[in-house]
């Protein structure tokens, strides 16, 4: 199978200070992940500050929270943006964001931003996804609020600026999300639904569901990195820290080596462990002119005599000649 994408979310993980922003995509690297990937917006391009019931979190991890002050609070500065992707070039890692608006998707451009991420929220928005599909970019569009006919919307806005380059997410947009939400079988029949490659951005708690994924057909894999949870935010408590995405990262590997090739051996020396199948011997002394039974010969394991599919057809028949226990049997043993 080809490799899976891993790609380690920074998200609001960075304390606020470039410094732990850098020091984070180090971290990524070490932990054997394929790409980092952060956000590029203001609380401005995402919504207005206001107060009234419409504009305030009503339940969950940030329950209370205007969004205005909930994206003030989690935004990545865009005078960062260019350290970060240097750094993670420097590294081997690839870098690329989510854009949220137009004017986001032309900073980012002018960054070489080398795929395209749309948030599950903004699935809805065909003139961003239609503006960044127009770009030429790999899009990866998550669907976690996505009912069918937004999905499919979403996949002929890109295709439609001549863009079929698209991979699906399935995501459950809870935080963190309940892992018997995590519904995997969905992704297979994205994959097969709208032909496309699909993927997972995954915000259950630990790695079962990414991996169970992996082995399910992800092309890419997404989770929320942090350094270390005590820096807090708005998303520290969900993301994996970077022994646990190292871990992860380990067992997406081993899985993907596990899943392997469709084998059918043919070519018995390359059967490891064959000699150990079961075969026909010789059971007990026969003299010559003894009939054949299923006490003086037997299907035994080791797997050096004649197939046991012969057996019917020997018993019965004569010996040609003394047979020793322990001899392998073969057809011209008897007559």
């Amino acid at each position: 199978m080809s490799r899976t994408f891993i790609v380690a979310e920074l998200s609001a993980n960075h304390g606020h200070t470039l410094d732990l922003a850098i020091e984070s995509v180090r971290a990524v690297k070490e932990t054997g992940a394929d790409a980092i990937k952060i956000q590029t917006y203001t609380a401005d391009t995402l919504t207005i500050d206001c107060d009234n019931s419409d504009f305030v979190i009503g339940k969950g991890l940030w329950e209370g929270k205007t969004l205005y002050n909930l994206y003030k609070e989690a935004y990545t500065p865009w005078e960062w943006h260019q350290a970060i992707f240097e750094e993670a070039r420097h590294l081997g890692l690839v870098c690329f964001s989510t854009p949220f608006d137009k004017t986001a998707v032309d900073f980012l451009e002018e960054l070489g931003n080398p795929i395209i991420k749309i948030a599950s929220f903004e699935i809805t928005d065909v003139g961003l996804i239609g503006y960044a599909a127009k770009k030429g970019k790999p899009m990866v569009i998550s669907t976690g609020i996505a009912m069918p006919e937004d999905i499919e919307l979403a996949i002929d806005t890109c295709k439609k600026v001549g863009n079929n380059d698209i991979t699906l997410l399935k995501c459950t947009s809870a935080y963190p999300a309940p892992i018997e939400e995590a519904n995997l079988r969905t992704m297979v029949d994205m994959g097969e639904r709208y032909g496309v490659k699909v993927g997972l951005s995954d915000h259950t708690m630990g790695c079962d569901v990414a991996v169970a994924a992996v082995a399910l057909g992800a092309s890419m894999v997404e989770k929320h990195f942090i350094l270390d949870r005590s820096i807090g935010g708005p998303d520290a408590a969900f993301s994996m820290d970077k022994t646990e995405f190292a871990s992860m990262v380990k067992s997406v590997r081993n899985v993907e080596r596990a899943i392997g090739n469709v084998v059918y051996p043919t070519d018995l020396s390359m059967i490891k462990g064959r000699e150990f199948c079961r075969s026909l011997y010789v059971a007990e002394d026969v003299k010559i002119g003894n009939i054949i039974t299923e006490k003086n010969v037997r299907c035994v394991r080791p797997g050096y005599g004649l197939h046991p599919k012969y057996l019917p057809d020997i018993l019965g028949k004569i010996a040609v000649r003394d047979l020793k226990r322990g001899e392998r049997f073969s057809m011209d043993m008897v007559e």
